[in-house]
């Protein structure tokens, strides 16, 4: 079989999984869920590509918090986990410092090709987010700047494409 006979065949095997279940964690000290524009609009897209929402929270920029959230969602169905917010050098943004500790399989690629796409929207500012992912526990983890046209560009451009690969990739 070649390789690209076999991509093929895990490609169409992940098809007949079903929906994949996604969790989001919005990282904000001024975000209620009512005023949580980037999760509703990442439940939305979730919904909208057939996958199912496997958990949803909004929480303070505080490490334990970050931890916790994690944690639960880890813990629970989500095959992928995506974190918005806190990805900043702001004293205040943690969320990159505890993921990157608790990631244990790092996916540089994911941050690298995050910056590359964001140069092409705001510039040298793209420098300034730690985005990341990585594999946590069997599940694959994405840490994503909180504004809205960030969330929009890793999703459509990075996520949402190798959504289903990713998530059946790393079942142990």
């Amino acid at each position: 079989m070649t390789s690209e006979s076999s991509e093929r065949h895990h490609r169409l095997a992940e098809e007949g999984r079903g929906p994949i279940p996604i969790a989001v964690v919005t990282v904000s000290d001024s975000r209620t869920e009512e005023t949580d524009t980037n999760g509703r609009w990442l439940r939305e897209a979730v919904a909208a590509a057939g996958h199912e929402a496997a958990g949803y929270r909004v929480i303070r920029d505080e490490p334990a918090e970050v931890a916790a959230a994690l944690e639960e969602m880890a813990g629970g169905g989500a095959r992928l986990v995506i974190f918005n917010g806190g990805t900043g050098i702001a004293p205040r943004d943690t969320t990159y410092d505890v993921l990157s500790r608790m990631i244990e399989k790092p996916l540089p690629g994911f941050g690298e090709l995050f910056r590359m796409l964001s140069w092409e929207q705001v510039g040298a500012a793209a420098m300034l987010s730690r985005a990341t992912a990585g594999v946590y526990r069997g599940r694959v983890v994405f840490s994503l700047p909180g504004s809205p046209a960030a969330v929009r560009l890793a999703w459509e451009k990075l996520i949402a494409p190798e959504a289903r690969h990713l998530a059946w990739l790393v079942e142990g």
